[in-house]
């Protein structure tokens, strides 16, 4: 459960640190002292999307920390998951975000991402605010109830497998059905650009080394002129002596001297080394002027070769790597369309079969979804009852529709909220108030199902007051019964029967805003609810009032 929230320069808070408690937390306060803030908090510290916006005026960066004790081995696993651990059940979860709009996140001291914050998240706290109410207008997500009261998160994952690879298939169908003309004009394209690619015989590398030896043919004299020389150096003519000569003639001298002084010996074997590198030079020079002068036309050849590689290159990729993927990616969609009518079969076969196992899977999750959503009409029903709405009746209508990412089922909830009134959709029936505990009824229902161990409830009683409001806030103190519920309201009847009341103030210093949060006693406690009863000017009887609510709450 939660058990601490830090909150520094967010909006009007400047600092502050709440505790909370297990039972009913319930936030009470007047209008714009920040009671949203604290929820805004929440959501920033569980990785909710959070703008620049919410850092302080004037301050830097924004910071929030969350602490939670003795969660759950289903949390432990999943952050054991993500690389962390939760040593003695404690986690705590803390983000900071500046003006340069940079988040620092951390789980437990160590670095984190937003989404780390955000997966974690959703095992620790379920938030529900008024704009949930929103969500009982919009039949599309209704289903989504039923899927999580049933728990068929698995069987769904497993059959959206199967849909995405029909819809793959299909697409592939689709694509392969095309026109006749397009098919043999597209046929008649690919078989002359892999008869073109074959018929140039492209090798890997072989337009650098054309290049290379372009140029030197292209420098065939002054190539030439230099070998002469070196040539003339090493072998000498008529006239001079070569380097070899002189050379050979060391080497002799040498050996003759090493008789008579062995420790020469090295001396003369390193002169024999080097004569024998010197005239392997030589023949490799040698061989080198005989390429130049070998093939005059040479030069013509290459330079035509280089021609046609390069406008091979225009047509079908940048390199020879390239143009002999081409090549094969070309093969391939040649053999697709002259194998078309196989190709075609196949995938009509295989659409077949994917969408019989798909519609056969959505049909086992829609008998799931008929099972469950019986006994989600009655439970809702028994709860709207005990919150004053006695006379509701609430059906679930199913219609099969083509298959779809969530199966063959449209489902939207119907209701009668007057006896002789035939059910229909909620959004021409139900009034603000309505909505709101029908809403509670459902989430009272689903936290039957739910794994996180806080649920928080923003001022979800619009609409609702007197006897209603006494209702609403008993059923809080029977769901804070099995996990710890954090209440934002402004119905005394609910604030009644918290077990941890925090009261949100603000004050004006310096022209700045501030806003605390005060844990309240018994005495504090009713002068709050003497507050909310009766406004600014708390009187003698709206504190007796208060009384009788807090004495009313815990009988």
């Amino acid at each position: 459960m939660l058990t601490n929230l830090y909150i520094e320069n967010i909006a009007v808070i400047e600092k502050t640190n709440i505790d909370f408690t297990r039972g009913l937390n319930v936030l009470t306060g007047e209008t714009g002292a920040g009671k949203s803030i604290v929820i805004d908090s929440i959501n920033a510290v569980l990785g909710h999307r959070s703008s620049r916006g919410l850092i302080r005026s004037g301050a830097d960066a924004a910071f929030v920390s969350a602490t939670f004790e003795n969660v759950s081995e289903l949390v432990q696993k999943k952050l054991s998951t993500m690389g962390f651990s939760a040593e003695d059940g404690t986690l705590i979860l803390s983000r900071e975000l500046n003006t340069a709009g940079k988040n620092t996140c951390r789980i437990n001291s160590r670095p984190a991402t937003v989404a780390a914050l955000r997966d974690i998240g959703e095992y620790l706290v379920n938030i529900h605010g008024q704009n949930d109410n929103l969500e009982l207008m919009n039949p599309a997500l209704h289903i989504v109830y039923i899927d999580a009261l049933a728990g068929i998160g698995e069987r769904l994952s497993d059959y959206r497998g199967l849909y995405r690879e029909l819809k793959a298939v299909e697409e592939e169908l689709s694509s392969a059905e095309m026109d006749e003309a397009q098919r043999l004009s597209r046929i008649d394209l690919l078989t002359f650009q892999i008869a073109e690619l074959e018929d140039a015989g492209v090798t890997v590398g072989e337009y650098e080394a054309l290049n290379a030896e372009k140029t030197a043919l292209r420098n065939r004299e002054k190539i030439a002129k230099e070998l002469m020389r070196a040539r003339l150096a090493l072998d000498g003519d008529d006239e001079v002596d070569g380097v070899l000569r002189m050379l050979d003639d060391a080497a002799d001298s040498a050996l003759n001297a090493a008789k008579f002084l062995p420790s020469l010996e090295s001396a003369s074997d390193r002169l024999s080394s080097a004569l024998y590198e010197l005239q392997d030079i030589s023949r490799e020079l040698e061989s080198a002027m005989d390429d130049i002068d070998a093939d005059p036309g040479r030069l013509e050849e290459i330079e035509e070769r280089l021609d046609l590689l390069y406008r091979l290159m225009r047509k079908y990729g940048d390199s020879e790597e390239e143009m002999l993927t081409t090549l094969d990616n070309s093969r391939e969609e040649l053999k697709k369309l002259t194998d078309y009518a196989f190709n075609r079969e196949q995938l009509a076969l295989r659409r077949d079969e994917l969408y019989t196992k798909a519609y056969n899977s959505a049909k086992e999750i829609s008998a799931i979804r008929l099972k469950i959503a019986e006994g989600f009409r009655k439970d809702v029903e028994s709860e709207m009852a005990f919150l004053e709405m006695p006379n509701v009746r609430l059906e679930v209508s199913f219609e099969e529709v083509p298959l779809n990412t969530r199966g063959i089922d449209k489902l939207e909830f119907l209701i009668s909220t007057n006896p002789g009134e035939e059910p229909k959709p909620v959004s021409k029936i139900a009034s603000g108030g309505e909505l709101s505990r029908m809403m509670l009824a459902i989430k009272t229902v689903l936290s039957k199902a739910d794994f996180v161990e806080t649920l928080i409830f923003d001022e979800i009683d619009t609409g609702i007051s007197g006897s209603a409001a006494g209702r609403v806030g008993k059923k809080l103190k029977q769901l804070s019964a099995d996990c710890q519920v954090l209440c934002v309201t402004h119905q005394a009847q609910i604030a009644a029967f918290a077990d941890n009341h925090l009261f949100i103030s603000k004050s004006v210093h310096d022209d700045r805003t501030f806003t605390k949060v005060d844990m309240l006693d018994e005495n504090g406690r009713i002068r709050e609810l003497a507050r909310i009863v009766g406004g600014e000017e708390i009187t003698e009887s709206g504190m007796n009032h208060a009384r009788e609510l807090l004495r009313s709450a815990n009988l």
